[in-house]
């Protein structure tokens, strides 16, 4: 008998080459309101004093739970596979600034 409650639907997902090539990030920035939650990459490159947002995701409070989740499990399984990630002593300790006015 089947789980009325599992969802059989299937989503075939499409994946152009450009974005396959993907896009390095080395810094990430997340903000949000009561309806969404933006996540913006950036790379950000020694001695440079400028850093480009490379990408910007927006996602709702919901896919962002599952995001979290899905995150976590993935670092499981690669801490499994390759030993512990180091953090390397933290978050970055350089000031980070938008450009936008007023700000110093």
């Amino acid at each position: 008998m089947q789980d009325p409650n599992k969802n059989d639907q299937q989503i075939n997902v499409e994946l152009s080459e450009e974005i396959a090539e993907g896009v390095y990030s080395n810094l990430a920035m997340i903000a949000h309101s009561n309806s969404e939650f933006v996540i913006d990459f950036i790379r950000l490159m020694p001695g440079v004093p400028k850093a480009k947002v490379k990408s910007r995701v927006i996602i709702t409070p919901d896919h962002a739970k599952r995001l979290l989740a899905a995150l976590k499990d993935n670092i499981e399984k690669y801490e499994a596979a390759f030993g512990k990630i180091s953090q390397g002593g933290g978050a970055p300790t350089f000031p980070i600034s938008f450009g936008t006015p007023g700000e110093a």
